[in-house]
């Protein structure tokens, strides 16, 4: 039975959940269920904190589990991150009184609040600087102003509340952050199934299939304008001077390629969404 920890609330939990149900597996229909087997599919869900997962993974309490990237590197788990899922990103940058900082080193020997020590200590002394981590529990865009901290690390989206306190981003990011799969030590088989299949509600999310008819003549510019995984499928119509094409497209590509294969000519351009695949 393969062991998977999934984020019990927060911004990464209905995303996690909504792949791995895509994915097939059974999940939770009680959000007060801390523990849910899927025996068809060989696995037992653990709904736990998004903060905690690094740390039940990196034991081998647990075989996987889905969090973010920025709470696996402020954990300093021995888990290993086996692959991103593109979403929940984020932005993580240093914060200080407007003015007042410009580079890394004017930190040197400060406060610094923030919610994640482990990443920003470990930062800094990738860049050799020291200061007094202040570690607080949520927003942190208060501690300058109430005499806490003189400066503080946090996720930027706009910047915009840092803005309303008082404060301007400076120095280079600390990290660009998304959800990932991590993997312990333990060996287990199920691991590459349970990647496969989130690999193949990726890959869904990220093309589409497009039909479309277009003369022979213009078969070869079609499929120069949509090569394709591997290559189109083309198919004979009745009409002997037209074919039927089908193709995967990335889906952020579909109106500019439909546009250019209508220009072409052709025509019964359709698009399907994938719900699943396999490359």
């Amino acid at each position: 039975m393969l062991r998977i920890a999934i984020p019990n609330k927060g911004s990464l939990s209905e995303t996690a959940s909504t792949m791995l149900f895509e994915a097939g597996y059974t999940g939770r229909r009680d959000p007060r269920d801390l523990v849910v087997s899927d025996p068809a599919n060989g696995v037992e869900f653990f709904y736990l904190r998004p903060r905690d997962i690094a740390t039940y993974v990196g034991s081998g309490a647990l075989d996987v589990g889905i969090t973010g990237r920025d709470l696996l590197l402020d954990s300093h788990s021995t888990a290993t991150e086996i692959a991103s899922l593109d979403f929940g990103d984020s932005t993580f940058r240093f914060a200080g009184p407007a003015g007042r900082f410009s580079t890394l080193a004017d930190l040197e020997g400060l406060r610094v609040a923030t919610s994640y020590p482990g990443l920003v200590e470990t930062f800094l002394a990738e860049h050799n600087v020291t200061v007094t981590l202040v570690t607080l529990d949520g927003a942190v865009e208060s501690a300058v102003q109430l005499g806490v901290a003189d400066a503080v690390a946090d996720v930027v989206s706009t910047g915009s509340t840092l803005k309303k306190a008082g404060l301007e981003i400076f120095g280079p990011v600390i990290l660009q952050s998304t959800a990932v799969l991590i993997s312990s030590a333990n060996e287990n088989a199920g691991i590459a199934t349970l990647l496969r299949r989130l690999q193949g509600v990726l890959v869904a999310r990220q093309y589409v299939l497009m039909d479309y008819d277009i003369t022979r003549a213009q078969l070869d510019a079609a499929c120069e304008l949509a090569p394709g995984i591997e290559s189109p499928t083309v198919s004979n119509l009745h009409d002997p001077e037209w074919v039927a094409v089908r193709v995967m497209i990335p889906r952020k590509d579909m109106n500019n390629v439909m546009d250019s294969l209508y220009g072409l000519g052709a025509r019964a351009i359709l698009v399907t969404s994938i719900h699943n695949a396999r490359l």
